[in-house]
Formats: structure tokens, C-alpha cells, sequence
């Protein structure tokens, strides 16, 4: 299987499967003196662990990352930093239940990648998908709590956050929002009134046998102007790589993105105007990208995550031989995965910014093009 690598000079790849040993991620391109302990790295991790609420899989794994390779520590380092080598990290599995899956070693769950691997492969790992499993995510989740770690020390005033802004079709108040609440709930919403409303609903759909899907928004703060190129390196492109990478991901856009085609051309352009410190943009309608590089505002982009497709309410399918049968998915699930893909969401954009932040760097050097001030 090839294609395993994300990234131009920050790349991870991530390795493992989901009832395997273990899983991790090798982090290459990683600047020195990045300060980087495993509690940095923990912290991110813990967000995505499964197990936390009963409206998420009941899988319990601990996620404890360890750090293999790439960090040096002594009495001249202040703590573990970075070597600029790369950094090999490991996530054991702890809780596999591979006999859960005994009864689709020959038959393709509907809406997974089981048919798929096997007409391409010749063969799959059926224990809860192997590779295309959501356990995956957890090696993303450490590449970007590496992503974070150097973006806090070149580009200290940059933050990224991300929210579940709708599930199914019943969409957050967005004059509520309330970016506090966000860690204050487990469906990582800024409206606390649609938290509750949500609670409910899953629980209708756990006690069913159903899921559901969901969209989340994430929000990067602090985004120097000019990072992205005009053409095949554009940052809202591979903002969208990263995010359609993602596990049951089946949309992204950037700011209004689909929205944007209901506007008019005065209604969609963000105005400017010329501030104190530089530009100002009366909207944000473009998500803080245009022609592929950042202006300096938010960056905002959005995906949609569709049902779990692990479900305990019979669906149609075949097995390898050809034979039609109904199937239904035993297991721990999730009954909205996009649930978790908040913290996977977050980490991916990291991974992204930083690559690009890198980028410029080597391109333009750490200067970028000042506007002069008009007398007005």
C-alpha cells in the first residue's frame, strides 16, 4: 500500500492498523529546539481518545504516546527539544476485540472501504478495517500535536480551534456560539442550548441501532498574510487535502464556501479598507484565502463526516464470493463519528500551516511584502 505520507517539508507518515500491535507515525522536517516532552504531545491526544462519553465507541485505549526518536535532553536543553531528525512516535492498542469482526471475514460492510481494499488488493484486514479504520487517526493526532509545538515557537500569536457546528440536519445557533463552551461539552460545540438538544437525539439513535452525520468548522487565528502559492500549492487546496483525508469525510469547504454560490458579487467581495496596522476586511466571506494564499484573517474551513456506517440495523450487501446477504455490524462504534473528528480536524490544519509556514520561509524569507501607508 503506498501513499501514506502527507506533506512537502513537514510530512508525517503514519503507520499500524487498527487491531495491530501498535500504530504511530514517523514526523520528518520538524525544525530544532522545538520543545517537545510526551505530555505535549498527551494532551492533544487525550481530546481524540475513544471511551470518554457514552455518545462515543466504548473502546477503551489509553492513546499514551511515546516518543522514539528525534528529541535530546540534557542540562543545556531545558527539557526535551527536537533535533531536527525525525520524530518516530508509537501508540500501542490495548483494547482489541478482533473476534467482534469474526462474522465480515468474507462479507463487505456497506458504506466501508471493505469492497473497495479487496478489489484492489486482493485481500483486507477485516478486523475493524485495518488501515482505513478511524484508529488510524490518532498517528495524525500526534504528527499534529508536533505541528503544534514548532508553530508555537515560529508563529507564537497563532491559534487553531475547532467545533461541531451540526449534526444531522440540526445546526448550531451561530449568534450563541461561545468558543469556551467548546471543551465543556462532548459533542465540541460552542452553543451549549444545542448540546442539550443534541444529547438527546444520539441517544434516540444509539437505542435504534442508527447514526448520524456531522459538520465541523475549523478556525485558524493568528495566520501571518502570504503563506500559499498562486497555482499548485495553493493553503485553501491543501487545507481541503487534509480535511477530505480524513475518515468518512465527503465535503470541504473553505469560509462560505457552497454558500458563496448563492451570493452576488457585491455581497461575496470583502471589502477593504486601510488600518492602523495594515489592511482591514469588512467580511470574511473567503475564509482568509485568496487566490490560494492567506490575507491575514481567520482561515476557515468546514467538512462534512458522513453516518458511521457500523451499525446494528441489518443492510444489504454481498460476500467475496458474490452471495447476497444482510449484514449488521457488531462491535464499539461511534454513533456520530464526527464526534471525535474535531481534535483530528485541528491537527490536520497544524500540519498544514506549519508545512506552509515552512514554505514560505524558504521562498521569501521570514520578511513579507509591506503595503505603504497613504496619507489620506
Amino acid at each position: 500500500m503506498s501513499v501514506n505520507s502527507f506533506g512537502r517539508l513537514f510530512t508525517f507518515t503514519t503507520w499500524g492498523e487498527s487491531h495491530g500491535p501498535a500504530l504511530g507515525v514517523v514526523v520528518d522536517g520538524c525544525p530544532p529546539g522545538v520543545a517537545l516532552a510526551p505530555e505535549t504531545l498527551q494532551q492533544w491526544l487525550d481530546r481524540r481518545k475513544p471511551g470518554q462519553s457514552r455518545y462515543t465507541t466504548q473502546r477503551r485505549e489509553p492513546d499514551q504516546v511515546k516518543i522514539l526518536s528525534g528529541v535530546f535532553e540534557d542540562d543545556r536543553t531545558d527539557g526535551p527539544r527536537t533535533t531536527g531528525t525525525p520524530i518516530s512516535l508509537m501508540i500501542e492498542n490495548t483494547d482489541q476485540r478482533s473476534k467482534d469482526y469474526s462474522d465480515i471475514r468474507d462479507a463487505f460492510r456497506p458504506g466501508h472501504a471493505d469492497m473497495t481494499y479487496w478489489l484492489k488488493y486482493g485481500l483486507r484486514d477485516y478486523r475493524g478495517g485495518g488501515r482505513s479504520s478511524a484508529r488510524e487517526t490518532a498517528a495524525r493526532v500526534a504528527a499534529g500535536g508536533v505541528a503544534r509545538a514548532a508553530l508555537a515557537m515560529l508563529a507564537p500569536g497563532l491559534s487553531i480551534r475547532g467545533a461541531m457546528v451540526q449534526m444531522g440536519a440540526d445546526k448550531i445557533d451561530r449568534a450563541a456560539w461561545d468558543w469556551a463552551e467548546v471543551e465543556n461539552n462532548p459533542f465540541w460545540t460552542p452553543d451549549p442550548g444545542t448540546a442539550a438538544r443534541w444529547a438527546d437525539q444520539l441517544d434516540e439513535l444509539r437505542k435504534s441501532g442508527d447514526s448520524v452525520g456531522a459538520v465541523i468548522e475549523v478556525v485558524a487565528s493568528g495566520v501571518p498574510a502570504g503563506l500559499g502559492a498562486p497555482i499548485y500549492g495553493k493553503l485553501d487546496q491543501d487545507l481541503a487535502a487534509a480535511m477530505m483525508s480524513i475518515n468518512a469525510v465527503k465535503g470541504v469547504e473553505i469560509g462560505d464556501g457552497f454558500a458563496a454560490a448563492e451570493l452576488t458579487g457585491t455581497g461575496n467581495a470583502d471589502e477593504i479598507r486601510m488600518g492602523a496596522d495594515g489592511p482591514e476586511f469588512s467580511s470574511n466571506h473567503a475564509g482568509g484565502v485568496l487566490g490560494g494564499i492567506s490575507t491575514g484573517q481567520d482561515v476557515v474551513v468546514r467538512f462534512a463526516v458522513k453516518p458511521t456506517s457500523s451499525i446494528l440495523t441489518p443492510r444489504k450487501t454481498i460476500d467475496a464470493s458474490g452471495k447476497e446477504r444482510d449484514l449488521i455490524t457488531k462491535g464499539r462504534h461511534d454513533p456520530c463519528v464526527g464526534i471525535r473528528a474535531v481534535p483530528v480536524g485541528e491537527a490536520m490544519a497544524a500540519c498544514v500551516l506549519l508545512d506552509h509556514l515552512l514554505l514560505h520561509r524558504g521562498h521569501v524569507g521570514e520578511n513579507q511584502g509591506a503595503i505603504p501607508q497613504h496619507d489620506q
